[in-house]
């Protein structure tokens, strides 16, 4: 591979920090005790779930208050936490201030190797347009070659940053062709849009919502490379050995979201629109495309997911290889489908 030197420096850094954060974190419990005499009352479970963005199934889930009621039912309680990104996910893990999440899978491995204590329970996308490179509209780049020796913005450790360097691997360039800026998506618009960058990876709704209100373009998609990138609910590992059946609940209640979501498009899209205050026909257009599944992770997304690991590694981006297959837990989601 031509890209080991560069990426490798700028991935280890981020690999060292989740270490660091695994090995000293303090993991915070999600019970909550009550106080009186005699016998303790019974403990009030806290669950944790942190969400990005504003059109996938967790944020629709969070307005329409699918978990809130799900929770009650049991006796638990539901907060809620916002990220930018995948990758602070795992901090937030590790620190025990989150119990779920749903990222991509790229922080997963990154995850994986900072050895922080969690499990992927359930496959939610497989990625193949779930990340995209966006150009803007005037702009003199054509193909993927013509990324040499500009400045492409992604966020770091996420799903959009193994999808850009997959890209520039199929594109024969090295990866000091390429002048990586790392940028959190609402750093990126707008240095794109001031041509501080010349090109964005990222993932929807951003990338679509840059193309309709600026005329931007799609270079690539991961549907054009037909790369295979499967994204995850997650867990924190310790709250599923201690509540299996509210994992299972959550699982439940995602897909029940899900269901409706996907067989409701148009109200949805309406409900959404209005909550967000996002143009109608973005919101529509990033809709139709996500297509959100809720699947155990099958032979075919574990191969995928497994290839990523291994190009992540093949490029010096992670210190080791790996078996992706030991944080991957198939076992709530298969209970949570069964009819």
């Amino acid at each position: 591979m031509h890209i080991r030197k560069k990426l490798g420096i700028m991935a280890l850094v981020g690999a060292l920090t989740l270490s660091m954060l695994a090995a000293c974190g303090t993991v915070q419990s999600t019970a909550t005790q009550g106080a009186g005499g005699g016998e303790k009352p019974k403990e009030k479970i806290v669950v944790n779930i942190g969400v990005q963005g504003k059109t996938g199934i967790l944020p629709y889930a969070r307005e329409k208050g699918y978990f809130e009621k799900a929770f009650a039912s049991v006796g638990a309680e539901v907060k809620w936490s916002e990220f930018a990104s995948g990758p602070p996910h795992f901090e937030a893990l590790t620190a025990g201030r989150i119990d779920f999440g749903a990222v991509g899978g790229t922080p997963v491995v990154s995850g994986q190797t900072g050895g922080v204590d969690f499990k992927a329970i359930a496959v939610t996308s497989d990625g193949k347009k779930g990340n995209m490179i966006v150009i803007p509209k005037n702009s003199p780049i054509k193909e993927l070659k013509d990324l040499k020796g500009r400045k492409v913005g992604v966020a770091k450790g996420s799903s959009a940053y193994n999808f850009l360097y997959m890209a520039i691997d199929r594109a024969g360039l090295k990866g000091d062709d390429v002048k990586v800026i790392q940028l959190q998506p609402d750093e990126a618009r707008p240095a794109l849009d001031s041509g501080a960058i010349d090109a964005w990876a990222v993932w929807d709704p951003y990338a679509t919502t840059a193309v309709h209100q600026t005329g931007a373009k799609f270079l690539a998609t991961g549907q054009d490379l037909n790369i295979n990138a499967p994204s995850f609910l997650i867990a924190r590992t310790k709250f599923t050995k201690e509540h299996p059946e509210l994992t299972v609940l959550f699982l439940k209640t995602y897909e029940e979201a899900r269901t409706y979501f996907v067989s409701h498009l148009d109200e949805v899209v309406e409900d959404i629109s209005k909550a967000q205050k996002l143009d109608k026909a973005i919101t529509a257009e990033v809709l139709k495309n996500a297509e959100p599944i809720l699947s155990p992770a099958i032979p075919e997304y574990a191969k995928a997911h497994q290839e990523q690991a291994d190009f992540l590694y093949s490029v010096g981006a992670i210190n080791k290889k790996l078996d992706t297959t030991q944080v991957i837990d198939n076992t709530f989601v298969e209970q949570a489908l069964k009819k």
